[in-house]
């Protein structure tokens, strides 16, 4: 039997890494022993994403630039000479219905969400050996429409569009989208307008669209890290499509998935020599 050898030695760059799951699998990988580069805005928490884990190293980048982009592809180069793993934490929603959604909000959600996405890939691909692996972040919002949500909503299924292009131009490399479920806490909601936030709420809990328990940041991490460790470990296998999602039932309403927060305690961070797991496409 072949010994998993997981995620250790492993080069990875993760975006989105000072905050939320972004931060919680950049501190995970480099405690299962990979090379980690963390990238985000945020120098100071990257900083102390750092310290935390314990190792890896930080670049502060804005991913709607194009020369920060550049940026970051050469001090990934300088630092590993190429990547095995990245994981792209990027999204950005903020919370407008649709008539008021104006040109400015849609090219906010579009050029972080759809673009910054491809600088990046533009940027990773030619790094990626043969049998690399990329993860890109969507979300259940797309299968799932919320009132509010809509244009964040389709900048994640366009995503999901532009990974399928670029896995049938580069079919040896594996490109895999990721649906997440609700989960907390992240900074996703932390720029939501707390007027148009409290009149939908309800309607979200009607629609059923409030799970009765939370993921948290930790737990959806090891999954990504599980599933990063179980390609480098077989190459043979790509995964393309992914939902990771709370198996609890919807909530009765909103405020009612957020009483219950109270309940549900964030878990350890993933630790060095976690097992690597077998996952089914959903």
């Amino acid at each position: 039997m072949t010994t998993s050898k997981g995620l250790a030695g492993a080069r990875m760059l993760v975006t989105g890494a000072s905050a939320g799951i972004g931060r919680a699998a950049a501190v995970g990988a480099v405690r299962q022993g990979a090379r980690v580069m963390l990238a985000a805005r945020r120098q100071k928490e990257l900083d102390a994403a750092i310290a935390e884990a314990g190792g890896g190293e930080a670049i502060s980048v804005d991913l709607t630039d194009p020369e920060d982009c550049d940026r970051l592809g050469e001090s990934v180069r300088a630092a590993f000479g190429g990547l095995d793993v990245v994981i792209a934490c990027i999204g950005v929603a903020p919370l407008q219905m649709m008539m008021d959604t104006d040109d400015e909000h849609w090219e906010q959600v579009l050029t972080t969400n759809l673009v910054g996405t491809h600088r990046l890939l533009r940027r990773c691909v030619p790094l990626l050996g043969r049998s690399g692996t990329f993860i890109a972040l969507s979300s259940d919002s797309v299968q799932r429409p919320r009132p509010g949500l809509s244009a964040y909503a389709a900048s994640k299924a366009a995503l999901d569009r532009m990974i399928v292009g670029w896995r049938i131009e580069h079919p040896w490399l594996r490109f895999t989208t990721v649906t997440i479920g609700d989960t907390f806490p992240t900074d996703f909601g932390n720029a939501f307008d707390g007027e148009v936030l409290g009149r939908i709420l309800d309607e979200w809990g009607t629609r059923g669209l409030a799970q009765a328990r939370f993921m948290a940041p930790g737990d959806v991490a090891r999954t990504l890290l599980a599933i990063a460790a179980t390609m480098t470990d077989i190459p043979g296998i790509g995964i393309d499509h992914l939902t990771i999602r709370s198996p609890s039932p919807p909530a009765a309403s909103f405020m009612d998935a957020i009483a219950g927060l109270a309940e549900a305690g964030e878990p350890a961070e993933p630790e060095a020599g976690s097992p690597t797991v077998q996952v089914d496409t959903a």
